[in-house]
């Protein structure tokens, strides 16, 4: 269980947890995640070079001065439909050259597509799958690392087809991760579990949620994910709290001290 020590010793948290505190307060914010124990946080405010309005470095130094580290970043460009048809697709790719430039330069090891529209045929999906590839070798070259977070939607079939199986086995391994956000895979009816020993090794960050603060619903089978994380691959936990029965800054604590109250074992 070494992996899983070493993991929940050190627990990442995605922005957009505090989106309306951020809004409202960001240097505030960022200090305050620090001071609930945080190590690391996960971005959701990307945008034309920017993070949160700050240039790349700013952001680095915010969260940095507040004891953390920029873990990660949810940004993405959907494909047109001219790219779509054409399967070419250099136009958006000149806008992730800016965006894993400006990634690097806030300090971040990982850039992840945090969504993307259902596409109604095979032909389409497997465009994204080699955009995604693409994409991947271009953060790899840059020291980066891509990869795709899920919702509940993805566990659907296309052509006969389940849409996140073949996202899975149509992008290369060593060029697209996935950060399997369990609380959405259990919301689509799958099992966590058992898609790390489906796919072992795919699944490089795991967000950690619930319906709200994390063990509310127990919906959620977080002992048996945290039992078999060697297996998915994980090398980072990332908490998201979306809803909330208290203030966001109160819920991101109590999910916080949920897991290192909850699991010893693991700590």
């Amino acid at each position: 269980m070494e992996n899983i020590i070493l993991l929940v010793a050190g627990i990442s948290l995605q922005l957009y947890s505090l989106r309306a505190d951020i809004a409202q307060n960001y240097d505030v914010t960022i200090i305050k995640t620090g001071e609930i124990g945080y190590t690391s946080v996960e971005a959701a405010g990307y945008n034309n070079g920017t993070f949160y309005g700050r240039a790349p470095a700013q952001f680095k130094s915010d969260v940095e001065s507040a004891g953390m580290y920029v873990l990660s970043s949810h940004t993405t460009k959907a494909l047109s439909q001219e790219e779509l048809q054409s399967k070419v697709f250099s136009e958006s790719l000149i806008w992730w050259d800016e965006a894993i430039q400006a990634h690097k330069e806030a300090g971040a090891t990982y850039i992840v597509a945090p969504s993307m529209t259902v596409p109604t045929t095979l032909s389409d999906l497997q465009t994204y799958c080699d955009y995604y590839n693409e994409i991947g070798r271009r953060c790899k070259e840059q020291g980066l690392s891509f990869g795709y977070h899920n919702h509940s939607f993805e566990f659907v079939e296309i052509e006969g087809t389940m849409m996140y199986d073949y996202l899975i086995q149509h992008t290369n391994p060593d060029l697209v991760f996935f950060q399997m956000d369990v609380y959405w895979t259990v919301m689509g009816k799958q099992s966590p579990v058992d898609y790390f020993h489906k796919y072992p090794g795919r699944f490089e960050l795991l967000h950690i949620k619930d319906n709200k603060e994390l063990g509310q619903s127990g919906m959620v089978g977080f002992d048996a994910i945290f039992r078999n994380i060697d297996v998915a691959g994980a090398k980072y936990l990332i908490v998201e709290v979306e809803q909330y029965n208290f203030t966001p800054l109160e819920s991101v604590k109590m999910s916080l001290d949920y897991l290192t109250t909850s699991f010893p074992d693991y700590n």
